[in-house]
């Protein structure tokens, strides 16, 4: 009778957890908009801690949640440092402007890094769909990489001080990017238990 108990107890909760796991990309990218809102939002009111410090505690319980943590965070770490240089060198150039964020002249503002950071955290949890398609991951990124900055500009976060020259040089830097960082996810997937890394 115990046994049979056990039993239909496994069963009753096997589902709750596929659940879960089934919503669970549901759930990072609406975590995902909600930082990239908190960090875009606080920026333009002049409180871009906000968002960092929102976006710093998603990807700490992120990292405690995932199978192999040191391996996420190698890659949030290296796409971090990418965006990084990249977000610089566009500001640096004066293709954009960020008005209302504290920051280093010619360097990113740190709630962008923050965003880039998030981001990673979704590539192994939301956008696992597109690790087989990197010409897909390609044209995506040409796409709502400018679509992404041209929202933020919309919220007052930042400026196209050269339009046509920032959306396209954004558009053609989003179509390397984003190919880089999922490969980048493949080789570091923390997400996947270990016994299923190949």
């Amino acid at each position: 009778m115990a046994v049979n108990l056990e039993e239909t107890f496994r069963q009753v909760m096997r589902p709750s957890h596929s659940l879960r796991e089934r919503w669970m990309p549901t759930i990072y990218f609406v975590m995902g908009q909600a930082g990239w809102f908190a960090c875009v939002i606080g920026a333009e009111k002049g409180v871009a801690w906000i968002g960092v410090a929102f976006v710093i505690i998603l990807i700490t319980v992120h990292l405690q949640r995932v199978a192999q943590p040191f391996n996420e965070a190698k890659l949030i770490a290296s796409v971090v440092v990418i965006g990084g240089i990249w977000e610089s060198v566009v500001v640096y150039f004066g293709l954009l402007a960020y008005p209302t964020s504290t920051e280093i002249h010619g360097l990113a503002p740190v709630w962008l890094l923050a965003l880039w950071g998030l981001f990673a955290a979704q590539v192994n949890t939301t956008y696992t769909w597109l690790k087989p398609r990197i010409a897909l991951a390609s044209l995506l990124g040409a796409i709502a990489g400018p679509l992404s900055f041209h929202g933020g500009a919309a919220l007052g976060a930042l400026q196209f001080a050269k339009p046509w020259p920032a959306t396209v040089t954004l558009a053609c830097g989003w179509a390397v990017l984003l190919p880089v960082v999922i490969v980048l996810s493949r080789r570091w997937d923390g997400v996947r238990p270990v016994s299923t890394q190949g």
